[in-house]
C-alpha cells in the first residue's frame, strides 16, 4: 500500500517514532503516527488457459494430419505449433480431435 504526502504528493516512509511507527515525508516535515494496523489485500483475476492460448478461435484455420486420437481413436486431428519454450528447443504441437463428437485435445 502507497501513501502519499498530503502537502508536497511524494511517497511516504515507515520509521519508528518516539511512540511507536509513522509515516514521514523525506522532502517536507509532514509527520503522521500510526495508531493501529492499516491493511488492504488485492487479488488479481487469473485468465482461463483458454484464453492464453487463443480459446476456440484459435482453432479456426488450423491444418490437419494423420494422427490418433487417444480418447476415441479417430484417425484425423487438427493441429498448430507454438513455441512455448526457448527458440533452441522444438516448437510444441497442439492437437485437437477432427470428431465432432470427441474434441479430445492433446499435446506431442
Amino acid at each position: 500500500m502507497l501513501l502519499f504526502c498530503p502537502q508536497c504528493s511524494n511517497i511516504l516512509m515507515v520509521e519508528q517514532g518516539t511512540t511507536g511507527h509513522r509515516f514521514s515525508c523525506n522532502t517536507c516535515p509532514y509527520i503522521f503516527n500510526i495508531k493501529k494496523k492499516s491493511s488492504t489485500k488485492t487479488y488479481p483475476r487469473l485468465k482461463e488457459v483458454d484464453h492464453v492460448m487463443g480459446g476456440a478461435a484459435a482453432w479456426e484455420n488450423v491444418d490437419s494430419t494423420d494422427a490418433e486420437c487417444p480418447s476415441c481413436s479417430h484417425k484425423k486431428a487438427y493441429f498448430m505449433q507454438m513455441q512455448t519454450r526457448s527458440a533452441d528447443e522444438p516448437m510444441t504441437t497442439f492437437y485437437k480431435c477432427a470428431n465432432q463428437l470427441c474434441g479430445h485435445n492433446w499435446r506431442d
